[in-house]
C-alpha cells in the first residue's frame, strides 16, 4: 500500500524535561473492560498534551483518586501512545513469521494495530502521534484479505473527510479487479452493501481514471482522424 503527501511528524512545541514530568502527580488509566482491562499509569504532565485527557484531569478532585476510565480504548493502542509519550515513538507486538512485512498476515491485524493507534491519536488530539501511526501503515505490506479488513475498520472508525488514510484504502481497491473478480468477489460485495462510502470513493476513483483515459484516447483519435480526412480529399 502506498501512500501520497507523506508529512515530516511534528515536533513538541516545549519538549518536555525529565525533572518537568518526573515530579509531577502519577495518575492511573483504567483501560478496556472485563477481563481486557488493564491499569496503566503515567505521569500527568504527559497526558495533559492531550485536550481531550486534559479534560478528563481538570475533573479530578483535589482530594480523591486521580484515576481516568476509558473502558472502550484498546489497551495495546493506548499503551503505544504512552510510549509516544515518553520517546516520541511507539512500537506493536509483530505476528509470527518469518518476514517483518507479515506478507500472509490474512487477518490485517498488523495493520488494524496501527490504524487502532491512528484512530486513538485523532481522538486524543494528538497529530504528532496520527502522523506517526500513518507513517508505520505505509511500511507493511498486507493480503488482500487482510487489506480488506483493514479498509472496512477505516472507513467505519475514521471521518469521512479524512482523505488522509481513506484515499490510499480506496485507491487500493480500485486497482485491484482481478482480485475482486476471482478471490473476494462475495466479501468485497458485502463491504460494498454495509459501508456505502467505502463504495462510492472506489468508484469516484475508478471512473475518474477511466474519463481521464478516454480524455486522452479521444485527443488521439480526433487528431487521426484529421489526418484521414485530409488523405481522402
Amino acid at each position: 500500500m502506498t501512500f501520497d503527501n507523506e508529512k515530516t511528524l511534528p515536533l513538541r512545541d516545549d519538549p518536555l524535561t525529565f525533572p518537568r514530568f518526573l515530579t509531577s502527580p502519577v495518575v492511573e488509566i483504567e483501560v478496556g473492560e472485563g477481563d481486557g482491562q488493564m491499569i496503566l499509569t503515567a505521569h500527568q504532565t504527559l497526558l495533559l498534551e492531550s485536550p481531550f485527557l486534559k479534560q478528563l484531569v481538570d475533573e479530578f478532585d483535589e482530594s480523591g483518586p486521580r484515576r481516568i476510565k476509558l473502558p472502550t480504548e484498546n489497551v495495546e493502542a493506548f499503551s503505544c501512545f504512552l510510549e509516544f509519550q515518553y520517546t516520541h515513538d511507539y512500537t506493536v507486538a509483530q505476528s509470527e513469521g518469518p518476514e517483518p512485512s507479515n506478507i500472509n498476515d490474512d487477518s490485517g491485524e498488523q495493520l488494524l494495530k496501527h490504524a487502532r493507534i491512528y484512530t486513538l491519536a485523532e481522538k486524543l488530539g494528538m497529530p504528532g502521534l496520527k502522523s506517526l501511526a500513518h507513517k508505520k501503515i505505509h511500511t507493511l505490506n498486507g493480503t488482500p484479505l487482510g487489506e480488506l479488513s483493514y479498509a472496512r475498520y477505516v472507513y467505519t472508525h475514521t471521518r469521512a473527510d479524512d482523505t488522509t488514510i481513506r484515499k490510499p484504502v480506496a485507491s487500493y481497491w480500485a486497482s485491484r479487479g482481478h482480485v475482486l473478480r476471482h478471490d473476494l468477489t462475495e466479501k468485497f460485495k458485502t463491504l460494498c452493501t454495509e459501508v456505502p462510502e467505502f463504495t462510492y470513493d472506489v468508484l469516484s476513483i475508478i471512473l475518474d481514471r477511466k474519463k481521464t483515459g478516454q480524455a486522452d484516447i479521444e485527443s488521439g483519435v480526433r487528431g487521426s482522424a484529421r489526418k484521414r480526412l485530409r488523405s481522402e480529399k
